[in-house]
């Protein structure tokens, strides 16, 4: 009976340092999302996870190697605000974001840089 209630009482220990874990992990989660989810590269570049409010500093960044910064910044934040999201670095990758890669010009081009 002794040696029942001992592996019982490590069970509900071991249980209660599980669930102390699993909050610990939360309450890091949360705090990265409020930073800006520095430690998710995806963060921002998938449909729909950017809040309007954060498409100008990422639209910064994408138009920061090109020679015609005012259209970029113009087309990427017009695209940002439908989209809600850019992709990452400052050409290409736009596989991440379907809505931002499909919106075409009436010609056919790409809308969004």
């Amino acid at each position: 009976m002794a040696r029942r209630l001992s592996i019982f009482m490590l069970c509900v220990a071991f249980m209660i340092v599980f669930i102390a874990e699993i909050q610990a992990y939360k309450v890091e989660i949360s705090a990265a999302q409020q930073k800006g989810q520095a430690n998710h590269p995806m963060y921002g570049t998938t449909q729909g996870s950017l809040r309007p409010q954060e498409c100008s500093p990422r639209c910064t960044a994408r138009c920061s190697a090109t020679a015609y910064k005012k259209p970029c910044m113009l087309f990427c934040q017009k695209c940002c605000a439908k989209c809600l999201c850019v992709p990452p670095g400052t050409y290409g990758n736009k596989q991440v974001c379907p809505c931002y890669n499909n919106w075409k010009t009436k010609s056919g081009g790409p809308k969004c840089p």
